[in-house]
Formats: C-alpha cells, sequence, structure tokens
C-alpha cells in the first residue's frame, strides 16, 4: 500500500499532550505510528513502514562523517513510538512539544508519506513566506514549467 497524506488540519493541544489526527489520515498511517523531530521546529509522524525507510537511509551514513552522525542523533533521538487513543489522539513527549513550540491550536498537514505537526505562529509565518515565493521555488525545483 503506498500512503499519500495531504491536506491541512487545525486541532488544538490539549493540556496532557494529546493531540486528534483526523480519522481519514490514521486509516492511512495504521494504529502505530513515530513522532520526531522535523525541519524548520516542525515535528513529523511516520507509519511503521515509512519510518523504516527512514532509519534504513540513516543506516547507510558514513558515520565517520561528523554531519551523519550529528544528524542522525538529533532525528533519533527525540523519536518516539505512539498509538492512537479511542478518541483518535496521539500523546505528544513535553520535549517534542516544546522543540516544535507547540500551545494550544496546530496545523497538521499532510507531505506525501508523512505528517508534520506545526505550531499555528510557525506555520503562518512559513507559509507567509514560502508562499511569496511559490513561483521561484518552482523554478528552482522543476526544470520544465510547473503549472498548480
Amino acid at each position: 500500500m503506498i500512503i499519500m497524506l495531504m491536506g491541512e488540519y487545525r486541532h488544538n493541544l490539549d493540556e496532557k499532550g494529546r493531540l486528534i489526527i483526523p480519522s481519514k489520515i490514521r486509516e492511512e498511517l495504521g494504529n502505530n505510528i513515530i513522532i520526531t523531530k522535523g525541519f524548520e521546529n516542525c515535528l513529523v509522524i511516520y507509519s511503521e513502514k515509512e519510518w523504516v525507510k527512514e532509519v534504513s537511509k540513516l543506516k547507510s551514513l558514513p558515520f565517520t562523517k561528523k554531519d551523519a552522525r550529528s544528524f542522525t542523533r538529533i532525528f533519533l533521538s527525540g523519536a518516539t513510538n505512539e498509538e492512537f487513543d479511542k478518541q483518535g489522539r496521539i500523546k505528544i513527549a513535553s520535549p517534542l512539544i516544546e522543540y516544535a513550540g507547540l500551545t494550544k491550536e496546530c496545523i497538521i498537514i499532510g507531505v506525501n508519506d508523512k505528517l508534520e505537526i506545526w505550531s499555528k505562529e510557525k506555520w503562518d509565518s512559513f507559509m507567509n513566506t514560502a508562499t511569496d515565493n511559490l513561483s521561484d521555488l518552482a523554478d528552482h525545483l522543476f526544470e520544465t514549467n510547473f503549472e498548480g
């Protein structure tokens, strides 16, 4: 089964660090998921299958390279294995909440084979900058014209 996650969802983090994940997405991910630190201070959620793929990429990095060791440490040290509760919530560990600056309102976005969780403030800031540069981003990434 190929996972294709997309869309933007807004949910509140409760006082116990739990966040509802939409049912459509839960079905795609399966019950066991991995949450870890992502880029730009967001969190990333992987299905078990996708997590195995990511870890195998890390294993192929040369451990003699300082950047490889540093990236692997950061990426794996924050990772937690979680399950959805009966209400479709996941528990986010305190260090991950702190890393992502999550307070209450969270933005959950599907990004192909993974989810990202952003604080509303960081997501709004990212989108303000990225949206203004969308054409430039496409120019740098695609050799042919890409009309979205």
